[in-house]
């Protein structure tokens, strides 16, 4: 089957090229006429003398009519910022505009808002997304492979908005030195996404299929600039941090810990396209904890990366590799040990070449009186050359580096590790296929056979079609200490997965979309024993509210290759490795209109669990906007085993029953599109943990913010503290 594959893409990379899509949508962009101030006033010269992109598309309801609710852009510059205004027209019903808040990053589907998707390199694959909702709140984020946003970027701009009975109008100004571009390229790629919840309507500039997301490259339409746009000059910009904190760990009844640090990251613009980022001392006490989950499955949880150091072009490092066989992780640097500096050159050599080299060092840490971590070095280099219309080849090396290696101090750490590898990236210029072929080989102190993963995906999405293969061969000693794998030792098929949407032809329709699915996944060990085998059978819907429901049959087969705790509570009571369980369920997700004040969102699973058991999960969220200035949520999980047979030798078998619970409310206040406060309160059983984190934040200058955060931890039941801490940090963007 794998050379069946590898023999699909061969056949398509001779097919692969083609013409953009919405070549025919240009905008021809002209040096600013007259000085303009950001103040959501379109009243100056220069916006005046500027092309109108206008006509949009609607994508939903339907995608082959104009919007009701048009839009009108208008694009300008001068030697330091380009400057985007758009016209937002709207029903004149009194309605209010539909918001979460003015919280930064907003939801997009959530908000009535506009967004500016922008290609600089002009290759469907790697971009930039600028978005202002009604009430002001920003939102910026990073585009990979074509369509992936990663909106946990940031970075520095200013807009401004004014809401009237008829329109709303926003003014941005994007400075060249936030935007990385090839100097001399007089071509870019552009697009504009309007979310209009009132109504009902999402729309584009250029003409999108609503199969696909808004902010897709490979749809982009054309930014013509009369002549290349202004290199910045001296384009260094230095972020300091000045931090104050108490830290107190009760469990272990130790002094109090008083912090003060300093430290600051520093980004380099050696060209246009390519940015040194260097950083000494940081510190992450601001960044949002992670929103917590019940874990039921034999594996580790992945949980995104949302530090600023590691987030530019994170796409070359992170997007290695298919989920859940990612050969480099970031979260696997720095987290539980301080890093002392660190490095790191991304972005394009030329049109077609892009670079990620990294460097990371960290401190070595006590861990007992006997033992200890060491001081590490992380070391990562990527190359990947663009191909065809749209694809890419990728070569990785990795090292992490053990320093000064001592195997009795150092016990439970190696003193190397290493992986090189290779992958294919198949993006159609018409966005129908996209796949990839990827090959790794590790290596460690002790030699080893079988240690080299392989993987191949292949997707097809058009006319409604939505079709994937996937076929894994991870080797048993196949080892990458820097990513994040779930499995070693096996081989996968999950093919096919198939997914036919119903589109409605008339827009008075009430749904967007209705879809039957169905889907195989098969998992064999090394022996070729079926370890495995999961089918699935379903049914989802969407309304033109963005509302919808999953239903979905499962039937279940694992014969366990290792000892398994079914309640995942860390009882000693366990399945044995080998023992085989088959069991099925029914499964569902009803997610209510995001647009609407009131959420109540649903989902759940009802059946058979390991050891002949049964298991109810329940889930919950349900919340409440006080639009635009604050919103309090609650997600909500209950989890009921119960029945589990875990046979013990010669006694009658145990039964285990358990149930737990995980609440986790949530309040966000925005005292204005600069000042926010949000607590976050996690109550796990499962874990045994209660944990608050609260935040003050207070965005003084573009990009520079003054952070107190308060958190704590507490055992449930007796909420005996664990420990808790209390920061102050300032940050400042200083750009040089």
């Amino acid at each position: 089957m794998k050379k069946l594959l590898f023999i699909i893409f061969i056949l398509y990379f001779s097919t692969a090229k083609s013409q953009k899509i919405n070549e025919s949508y240009q905008f021809h962009i002209k040096p600013a006429t007259s000085k303009i101030n950001v103040d959501g006033v379109l009243d100056e010269e220069a916006w005046k003398n500027t092309e109108v992109a206008k006509d949009f598309w609607l994508r939903i309801p339907i995608d082959t009519a104009r919007a009701k609710n048009q839009t009108e852009v208008r694009l300008t510059y001068d030697d330091t910022y380009l400057y985007i205004a758009a016209i937002c027209y709207k029903a004149n019903d009194g309605k209010v505009a539909t918001v979460e808040s003015m919280k930064r990053d907003y939801v997009i589907p959530s908000n009535e808002c506009f967004q500016v998707v922008i290609d600089p390199f002009n290759d469907l694959t790697n971009g930039f997304l600028f978005g202002v909702n009604a009430a002001g709140a920003q939102l910026e984020g990073l585009i990979s492979e074509g369509q992936n946003s990663n909106l946990n970027w940031d970075n520095k701009w200013t807009s401004e908005v004014k809401y009237l009975t008829d329109r709303w109008v926003v003014e941005m100004a994007i400075p060249f030195k936030t935007l990385r571009y090839k100097k001399d390229v007089s071509t870019w790629g552009l697009n504009f996404t309007r979310n209009y919840p009132n109504q009902q309507e999402v729309s584009n500039w250029t003409k999108i299929g609503r199969q696909y997301f808004g902010i897709s490259l490979a749809f982009t339409g054309v930014l013509a600039w009369d002549a290349p746009p202004p290199t910045p000059k001296g384009n260094i910009s230095v972020i300091p941090y000045l931090l104050g904190g108490l830290d107190k760990n009760f469990q272990n009844n130790t002094d109090t810990k008083f912090r003060k640090d300093f430290g600051g990251d520093a980004k380099i613009a050696l060209s246009s396209a390519l940015n040194l980022d260097l950083t000494l001392n940081p510190d992450f006490s601001q960044v949002d904890v992670d929103r917590q989950v019940t874990n039921l499955s034999r594996f580790e949880l992945f949980f995104p990366e949302r530090r600023q150091f590691f987030l530019e072009n994170a796409d070359l490092f992170n997007n290695f590799g298919l989920d859940g066989l990612r050969p480099f992780f970031s979260r696997r640097i720095g987290l539980g040990v301080p890093i002392t500096y660190g490095a790191r050159l991304s972005g394009k050599l030329n049109n077609n070449l892009r670079i990620g080299a990294m460097n990371i060092q960290t401190a070595s840490q006590d861990l007992t009186d006997s033992t200890k971590r060491p001081n590490q070095n992380f070391t990562a280099l990527v190359l990947q050359q663009k191909v065809f219309k749209r694809s890419s080849v990728g070569l990785m090396f990795l090292n992490k580096e053990s320093l000064n290696f001592n195997d009795k101090t150092n016990k439970g750490f190696t003193d190397f590790n290493r992986n090189i590898g290779i992958e294919y990236n198949l993006a159609s210029g018409n966005n129908a296929w996209t796949g990839k072929a990827v090959v790794m080989k590790s290596f460690s102190p002790k030699k080893m056979d079988d240690e080299v993963l392989q993987a191949y995906n292949l997707n097809f999405i058009k006319s409604g079609w939505k079709i994937s293969l996937q076929y894994e061969n991870v080797g048993q000693n196949y080892n990458p200490e820097m990513g994040f794998i779930l499995r070693r030792g096996y081989q996968r098929m999950a093919a096919p997965e198939i997914l036919y949407q119903f589109f409605p032809k008339k827009a008075s329709s009430k749904a967007v979309y209705k879809a039957p699915t169905a889907s195989i996944d098969h998992y064999w060990n090394k022996n070729g024993e079926l370890t495995d085998a999961v089918y699935t059978l379903g049914y989802e819907t969407q309304a033109k509210s963005v509302s919808a429901f999953v239903l979905f049959l499962q039937s279940e087969f694992y014969k366990l290759q290792f000892d398994f705790d079914p309640s995942n509570e860390g009882i000693s009571d366990v399945l044995k490795a080998g023992s085989e369980h088959h069991f099925n369920s029914i499964n569902w997700i009803y997610r209510t209109s995001p647009r609407r004040k009131l959420i109540n969102d649903f989902n759940g699973s009802i059946g058979g669990y390991y050891g002949n058991g049964k298991l109810i999960n329940l889930g919950f969220n349900i919340g409440y906007r006080f639009q635009p200035f604050a919103s309090i949520s609650a997600n909500i999980n209950y989890v009921n085993i119960s029945d589990v047979k875990i046979p013990v030798k010669n006694s009658p078998d145990k039964i285990v029953k358990t149930d737990f619970w995980l609440v986790s409310p949530k309040i966000d206040i925005s005292f204005s599109n600069k000042l926010f406060w949000t607590t976050f309160m996690q109550y796990n059983e499962q874990i045994q943990n209660v944990n608050i984190n609260s935040r003050v934040q207070w965005r003084y200058k573009p990009a520079s913010d003054i952070f107190l955060v308060y958190s704590d931890n507490y055992l449930p039941g007796s909420l005996t503290i664990k420990n808790r801490s209390l920061v102050l940090k300032m940050t400042y963007w200083l750009n040089l």
